[in-house]
């Protein structure tokens, strides 16, 4: 899986053969230069409003200057996408009301803005100058080691000596050449020293000028709306679980109880044979509530974990199912429940509206995350609207932070696609 940042490039073992050791060397030299164009920019603007403010003239300038962070924050968030890909949210609201008035006031009261300003202030600063300090530190070494033969052919005739980084004395070409290898051995160290300044920043960079509240508030919106969801799924099932017992279990032991009550008052073969007709219902009973507590949570699950839970599902469902799980032993009870519900669910529909011949489950464990897929070679045209429990299973996912998606057109295939995120917890069992 392609890394999203520079910090997981760094654990690559392809890493230097990756284009992130030139993306970070691109961000501390565009933090360099946008930062010292700022400096020259924003110092002398700086200096005409404290001396305009005398006269009260560079009282504007110093109020326009305070929101100089907003713009260079777009600027910087878009160039941060060289050493960070995710999204960057800018924390900003609409304004209430139309003008530039309004819009400056609407700015200067929130958070976001305020940031940005102290971000505008360390880039002009310090930032500018760890930019480019970073990168004269890592280069400045193998590029002079790896430049030693053609400073060696400037030598003077009469004295070829020369001093490379005023430290290592070089006499003849041989010798130039010699450091040539070493600086080729410092050329990794520098790209990998270079992506941690990079990455630093870039960090540094999103914690000021990203918005965490408004992620935060859509976080806190999300997992309110789900909780209710799920509560409504709950009911839902609750209510699905009393009838299948008022329909099936419960009318099997009524029958059940009848029975005996009239073996009970039978003689010879006419008690025996209701005997065995009560033997009989009994074990229908047995197995209409092990279909029920299997669809609540099989013993399987808990006892041998996903991986023979699936297969179990597999091996009752009437579609013949192919199942190819990569799993790193057993996983957290939460997330082997989830799962195994999204798979059973999924299998449920293939079962009852995909008229399909054959069925496919996928799962593994990728970056912290457990994607499973449920594929099908049906009629295809699932739509969750329809009452086939998809929605259901979109609350089920939800509400463990994890993504659910489909596809299925007209004719076919449908993939159900499920990505849950392995939060590292107490394994069940």
């Amino acid at each position: 899986m392609a890394s999203t940042t520079a910090w997981q490039a760094l654990t690559s073992r392809r890493f230097l053969l990756t284009g992130w050791p030139w993306r970070a060397i691109g961000y501390l030299a565009g933090g360099a230069a946008a930062g010292c164009a700022s400096l020259l920019v924003l110092l002398p603007v700086f200096l005409l409003g404290t001396v305009g403010s005398v006269v009260l003239v560079g009282i504007p300038v110093l109020v326009a200057l305070g929101l100089c962070g907003v713009p260079l924050g777009v600027f910087e968030r878009w160039r941060l996408r060289m050493v960070d890909r995710r999204p960057a949210p800018d924390g900003h609201a609409r304004p209430e009301r139309p003008g530039v008035r309004a819009w400056a006031v609407f700015r200067y009261r929130e958070q976001a803005t305020w940031r940005e300003l102290a971000y505008a202030l360390l880039m002009t600063t310090v930032l500018w100058v760890f930019d480019l300090s970073a990168l004269v530190m890592a280069l400045i070494v193998p590029c002079a080691l790896l430049s030693a033969p053609y400073a060696q052919s400037f030598a003077d005739p009469g004295d070829d000596r020369i001093q490379v980084m005023k430290v290592v004395s070089v006499s003849s070409a041989a010798e130039a050449w010699a450091l040539v290898p070493a600086g080729l051995l410092l050329l990794p160290v520098a790209a990998y020293a270079l992506t941690v300044a990079a990455a630093a920043r870039g960090a540094l960079a999103r914690v000021l000028l990203t918005g965490r509240e408004r992620e935060l508030g859509r976080r806190l919106a999300a997992v309110t709306r789900s909780r209710a969801e799920l509560v409504d799924a709950f009911e839902v099932e609750r209510r699905r679980i009393e009838r299948d017992l008022h329909d099936g279990a419960q009318q099997r032991l009524v029958a059940l109880t009848m029975t005996l009550g009239l073996a009970g008052i039978s003689t010879g073969d006419e008690a025996s044979a209701l005997v065995e007709r009560a033997h009989r219902e009994s074990r229908l009973v047995l197995d209409e509530l092990r279909r029920l507590i299997r669809g609540v949570h099989p013993g399987v699950l808990s006892d041998r974990g996903l991986r023979a839970a699936v297969e179990d599902a597999a091996d009752c469902s009437p579609v013949p199912v192919d199942v190819t799980l990569d799993l790193p032993g057993r996983l957290p009870r939460t997330l082997e429940s989830t799962a195994y519900f999204v798979v059973s669910e999924a299998l449920a529909n293939v079962a009852r509206h995909s008229g399909a011949g054959r069925a496919e489950v996928r799962g593994r464990v990728e970056d912290g995350v457990l994607a499973l897929e449920v594929r099908d070679d049906g009629v295809g045209g699932a739509d969750p609207a329809a009452g086939t429990g998809l929605a259901g299973l979109a609350v089920r996912v939800a509400a463990v932070d994890g993504r659910l998606s489909l596809t299925s057109p007209p004719q076919g295939p449908t993939v159900l696609r499920v990505e849950l995120p392995w939060i590292q917890a107490a394994p069940s069992g």
